[in-house]
């Protein structure tokens, strides 16, 4: 890498954590969420980008590189197709098989009747949530896995098989696909690691919207049990996936804990009081959350603005940005709020005259990034992205002498406890996040250790850990 292009990634690392720790960088930071846009600038279809991986992570660079923009993610259009099909996964609608070629991957969400969870199986999701989502979910979610007791097939074995090391290869691209962006544009990777609500996850992948709905109604202590049970293996997930030198924050994408998918009672009895404790639990391990509020969040943002200052950035879709920023700006970064339609269907004047009034309202003092509202997609025009750029450059440059250099991501090591706070523990024990099959079951199966049983413990526990990544990553990630 050249001393230029080094100088270059340090300058735009600082200018967006400074943005991100709510604090005033020499210019608004542009960290566009593109995903589908870059196989259409790229000269690839959607179908190419999904389904392959490297192409992805092309087009990703090439739009980082020409467009010049501080930090993006590094594969936006990240459900990799090729690994869900490994698996046999039924809900996506993949690009050039379910849909066109120049579509982008749809979620398919089973009928009422199909959900991948039943009404009267909270008690197994509550007990042991690994052990349901490797026995219960995941035969229902899989057209290739068979469920226990069902006689075992050669593409169930495979399914495994390749969905492991397809996972593992993927994931493991990423550290190269960062070290490109480093040495190419001197781009910064935005996000690291994911993380969902507990209650969104019964919503998205267990029970669907329409069966949680009705369960709210009928068995309301149960969902709220499961969404405790969930809590503290979403937080291993999240910390086990989060930038380890805590710089960039983790991607949290919100998505029916809101108002109107549910009621303002069921979002403080469900929702946020089981996602609460667990953002506290990441800032007191120095770990910041992206909220990507995803629709319109604006009843919630009293709610958000309990968390501790500095421990989100605040991303905006459908709310109104200038009443997020009088609500949260004063605690939090935000980003977001350039309609996507304006970006596919407007006048590159329009899109200029949109971002100038939102930096002019909601970046005079710092902690803004400039984006879309929502990720763009292949409709998005290649002129009034330049267009969203070039305003950030021009409108959202701060005096040299404001510059600050970005203070430590959080309170990590105190024993910071904000009001309110709540621990987030597993109600059962026996069944600890990022854990199958613990050690002391294993070990009561070996019939004598004469060596040092540390090192038999290290290497178990780490081989079983891939297999918890791998099925919570089935569910999170793809």
């Amino acid at each position: 890498m050249s001393n230029e292009m080094e100088r270059r990634y340090q300058e735009r690392l600082r200018r967006y954590t400074t943005a991100l720790r709510n604090q005033k960088p020499d210019c608004v930071p542009v960290r566009p969420f593109v995903a589908e846009f870059t196989a259409q600038y790229a000269g690839f279809t959607c179908q190419e980008v999904t389904h392959d991986y490297e192409k992805a992570f092309v087009a990703a660079r090439k739009c980082a590189r020409e467009f010049d923009w501080d930090a993006v993610v590094s594969n936006m259009v990240y459900v990799w197709t090729g690994l869900t099909e490994a698996i046999g996964l039924k809900y996506y609608g993949v690009p050039g098989m379910h849909v066109p070629p120049d579509t982008g991957f749809q979620y398919r969400e089973p009928a009422e009747e199909d959900a991948f969870m039943k009404p009267d199986e909270y008690d197994q999701l509550i007990d042991d949530p690994t052990g349901f989502l490797y026995n219960v979910w995941l035969p229902r979610a899989s057209g290739d896995v068979v469920k226990p007791g069902c006689p075992n097939t050669y593409r169930n074995n495979l399914s495994f098989l390749k969905g492991g090391m397809a996972m593992l290869s993927y994931f493991n691209a990423f550290g190269r696909q960062n070290a490109l962006l480093r040495e190419e544009s001197g781009t910064v990777s935005a996000i690291a690691g994911i993380f969902k609500a507990p209650f969104d996850i019964l919503a998205d992948k267990l029970r669907g919207y329409v069966g949680l709905t009705m369960d709210m109604i009928e068995q309301p202590r149960k969902v709220l049990a499961a969404c405790e049970a969930l809590a503290p293996h979403l937080l291993h997930v999240a910390m086990s996936s989060a930038d380890p030198e805590k710089k960039v924050p983790i991607g949290f994408w919100m998505h029916r804990g809101c108002v109107p998918f549910v009621s303002p009672d069921q979002f403080h009895s469900h929702y946020w009081s089981t996602l609460k404790p667990i953002i506290q639990e990441l800032w007191r391990n120095g770990h910041q959350t992206m909220f990507y509020a995803e629709g319109n969040w604006n009843h919630h943002l009293d709610s958000f603005a309990e968390l501790p200052e500095g421990s989100i950035l605040y991303h905006v879709d459908q709310g109104d940005i200038f009443e997020v920023h009088r609500k949260l700006g004063h605690k939090f970064c935000l980003s977001g709020g350039i309609p996507n339609f304006l970006l596919s269907f407007g006048t590159p004047e329009q899109v200029r005259a949109h971002c100038r009034k939102v930096i002019e309202g909601v970046a005079k003092d710092g902690g803004y990034i400039i984006d879309a509202s929502a990720i763009m997609q292949n409709d998005t025009k290649a002129e009034n992205l330049q267009a969203m750029t070039e305003a950030a450059r021009e409108y959202g440059v701060y005096s040299s002498s404001s510059h600050q250099a970005s203070p430590p991501p959080g309170p990590a090591g105190s024993d910071f406890r904000a009001p309110g706070f709540m621990s987030v523990e597993s109600p059962n024990p026996r069944n600890k996040p990022g854990v199958c099959i613990p050690w002391e079951e294993k070990v009561r199966e070996i019939e004598e250790i004469s060596g040092d049983p540390r090192i038999f413990k290290e290497i178990w526990q780490g081989i079983d850990g891939l297999a918890n990544m791998y099925i919570w990553q089935c569910l999170l990630s793809f």
